[in-house]
């Protein structure tokens, strides 16, 4: 069975490299990071199977890290290792779609354990959901999209939009309804945020001349597919 890998970013080098050769000594690859900013250099070349993350890191620091990360991926698992242990600090680590957060000290061993339970519920629960629309066909879950032989990769946050057009295709998607969705809040901020989304979107398209996302006045956009 192929290693998972593990990228472990945490400031304090004595404590993170006897975690690290514990990890590895049951079989995980792990990367050590000694803070937020090459956690985030490395992760697209690791490639990690579960992302650990101290909060208290100089540069950037955990909640940082796992803001960049699941604008990148969403499936990935993350779990924060922090002595921030009140109730503020796990709101918003699950607020950032963390899996798991463990406060510090803890025995490896229950790091351990939720790992394995973690991925054994990966191993059962995982569905690939798609769509389909003219000559394309959009993997939601690996933020994919195929058109014939081209295939394009877009960001978490323009899957979550192009899951919704895609969910009504020739129906015209109100705005405010896109920004609730995808940014929590219908702010002039996160408006001009989901332009700029969208033309990326109709980018990654540009290979598929039977669809188009269409700008509706005071409505807000619909996929449109060419009968």
């Amino acid at each position: 069975m192929k290693a998972l890998k593990i990228l472990f970013a945490d400031d304090d080098l004595k404590y993170s490299m006897l975690l690290k050769r514990f990890l590895e000594a049951e079989g995980y690859e792990v990367t050590y990071a000694g803070n937020g900013r090459i956690a985030l250099e490395q992760f697209p070349a690791v490639k990690p199977d579960l992302v650990l993350l101290d909060i208290n890191m100089p540069e950037l620091n955990g909640f940082e890290v796992a803001e960049h990360i699941r604008a990148l991926d969403r499936n990935v698992l993350l779990f924060f290792l922090s002595d921030r242990s009140d109730k503020a600090d796990r709101l918003k680590g699950f607020d950032l779609r963390a899996n798991d957060y463990l406060a510090k000290p803890f025995y490896p061993e229950e790091l351990l354990a939720r790992i394995r339970e973690r991925f054994q519920c990966s191993d059962d629960m995982v569905q690939t959901e798609m769509y389909s629309f003219g000559n394309t066909v959009f993997n939601y879950t690996t933020n994919e999209i195929r058109t014939g032989n081209n295939k394009t990769l877009i960001t978490s946050r323009q899957a979550e939009i192009l899951r919704m057009l895609a969910k009504n295709v020739n129906v015209s998607v109100d705005r405010d309804s896109l920004l609730n969705k995808v940014w929590g809040a219908s702010s002039y901020a996160n408006s001009l945020a989901l332009n700029v989304q969208i033309s990326y979107l109709r980018r990654a398209l540009r290979n598929d001349n039977t669809v188009k996302i269409d700008s509706l006045m005071r409505k807000g956009y619909m996929l449109r597919e060419d009968s």
